[in-house]
């Protein structure tokens, strides 16, 4: 697993390999695609799939890239297409501009599987931050998106978010994993459940999520 952390926003960008058969996916390709191809190449590995959490622009800014230059299947929940289809609009917020994305192949479903060689992945929408935001979970992590952060939590102020349902989310899919489980967000640095629970103010209602 190797981390990217990327662009203006810092987006982290993860390349997740089964090293035996040198088979890996992309999550979240942001703002810096020659980056994420530059390590593939270098690891000699070979790209199955583009699994998205969330159509924010800080975590698709690369998608188009990445696309053309491997062909992995574009992995991405339905209730984010909306997000999807508009990230020129959402570029231009930034003074960004971005190509027209290409069709996602895969819908992801909660309580669904995703696989990269020999290790499997179970998916759970965790909407709130985005209405489909999804969480990638297996092998002692949880690859969050930006749902929860270390020290913090996503953002619901931007178009789609939710409180209450960020909240439901985070209780349900998150804190009901093992102390362990290590997060690895959108953004910051990896931390693990246990941490969070007992230091993170959003969960100890130090600060009210709203």
């Amino acid at each position: 697993m190797v981390t990217l952390p990327n662009g203006q926003f810092v987006e982290n960008c993860y390349l997740v390999a089964d090293r035996g058969t040198r088979e890996a996916v992309i999550i979240d390709p942001g703002e810096e695609p020659a980056m994420f191809l530059a390590e593939l190449d270098t690891r000699a590995w070979t790209l199955r799939a583009i699994w998205l959490t969330h159509a924010h622009i800080d975590h698709v800014l690369g998608v188009g890239a990445v696309k053309r230059a491997t062909g992995a299947p574009i992995h991405l929940h339905p209730a984010d297409r909306a997000l999807y289809d508009n990230a020129a609009r959402q570029a231009e917020w930034f003074g960004l501009r971005i190509e027209t994305l290409p069709e996602p192949d895969v819908a992801l479903a909660d309580a669904g599987t995703v696989q990269v060689g020999a290790y499997r992945f179970d998916v759970h929408h965790t909407p709130g931050h985005s209405p489909g935001s999804v969480s990638f979970i297996g092998h002692g992590m949880v690859f969050g998106g930006d749902v929860l952060f270390n020290g913090s939590v996503g953002r619901t102020d931007l178009p789609g978010g939710d409180a209450p349902t960020l909240r439901q989310s985070i209780q349900r899919n998150f804190l009901s994993l093992p102390d362990s489980t290590i997060l690895r967000s959108g953004h910051g640095p990896e931390t693990t459940i246990g941490v969070e629970r007992l230091t993170n103010p959003f969960l100890t209602g130090a600060y009210e999520l709203d």
